[in-house]
């Protein structure tokens, strides 16, 4: 790449005195740095042993940088971050990739149906290893599901919208029957209200001919729910089946405490542990928890047939299990 056109990507400032006129790789990671390099970071020691290495460019936005070497071409940016995610425009082609956005529950439909993993980059979510994906990935189809970050790094990523046909058959809050297009699909491991991201994965893979199965689709990791006592789909519906659900996405539980409520013919139980000070719709005392030991204590003493975890650490659900021997 010509520095010229780096310069102009970064919009940049560079030194007067650069004498590089062009850089042959760029990266954010110094064990990567070879001759010709353009290094991107402001970190003064890392710069100065990218230099030792070979690298005859600098992009960085710390005011406090020294110039060791004023031959080499110094580019001065308000953001470092925003510079890289410019430059790989220059190596991958609009037009010839294409950048989405999914949810978390998206994507995880999409990697349960999917045949061959190999037609998509997952991007990472975390700038640096981001930048480095893009750039060296011969892929066409990049997908994250961290949405400041995509915003950054292609501020018109394409999000899902169209869906195929399908509705549910029959269901319970953990079992489903459903119809896509002209297949019917019996008593899956999947939450009723979940099927609407499932529609639009199925459009995205046909749009791109991507081939699909939904045979063996099951719960998302996102809503994992943990069975105490009952079979799920079963005997759920009986007073005396107690149910833990672990989930990250408030929405969900929301969501999940409504279906269970609405259509039921019996007081159906249910309680809500958070974190401190988190507000969970419809629930007006919800149970606050700072441990895997109080959510416990709370489970040993509740009287409840389902019992909602707001939690992203996986370390509840092995805590629930190996209490209750569920393994």
């Amino acid at each position: 790449m010509q520095i010229e056109r780096l310069v102009e990507l970064t919009q940049g400032t560079i030194n007067e005195t650069s004498k590089v006129e062009s850089i042959y790789s760029a990266t954010v990671h110094l064990a990567k740095v070879g001759e010709g390099s353009l290094y991107i970071s402001s970190s003064q020691v890392d710069i100065d042993e990218a230099i030792a290495k070979g690298a005859t460019a600098i992009v960085y936005d710390d005011e406090t940088i020294m110039i060791s070497d004023e031959n080499l071409a110094w580019i001065k940016v308000e953001d470092i971050m925003i510079a890289a995610f410019a430059i790989t425009q220059e190596v991958v082609e609009e037009g010839e990739a294409i950048f989405y956005y999914f949810s978390e529950h998206e994507l995880a439909f999409l990697k349960m149906i999917q045949k061959r993993k190999s037609d998509i980059e997952f991007l990472p979510s975390d700038w640096r290893k981001m930048f480095e994906s893009v750039l060296n990935s011969k892929k066409k189809i990049f997908i994250s599901t961290d949405l400041e970050l995509m915003r950054k790094l292609r501020p018109k990523a394409l999000r899902l919208v169209k869906e195929v046909d399908g509705y549910v058959i029959s269901d319970t809050l953990f079992r489903s029957t459903f119809k896509v297009e002209k297949y019917v699909y019996q008593y899956k491991e999947m939450v009723p209200f979940h099927l609407e991201h499932l529609l639009k994965v199925v459009a995205f893979c046909q749009s791109h001919g991507f081939e699909y199965s939904i045979e063996h689709i099951t719960y998302i990791k996102k809503f994992t729910p943990i069975f105490i006592e009952g079979e799920p789909g079963i005997n759920e519906e009986t007073k005396n089946d107690r149910t833990v659900i672990v989930c990250d996405n408030l929405e969900d539980i929301v969501e999940a405490r409504f279906y269970i409520v609405a259509p039921s013919a019996w007081v159906v139980k249910s309680i809500v542990l958070t974190p401190p000070k988190t507000k969970v719709g419809g629930v007006k005392r919800p149970t606050y928890y700072t441990s895997y030991e109080e959510i416990l204590d709370t489970l040993k003493g509740a009287n409840f047939n389902y019992a909602f975890i707001y939690s992203d650490d996986n370390g509840v659900k092995e805590a629930i299990r190996k209490e209750y021997h569920l393994y």
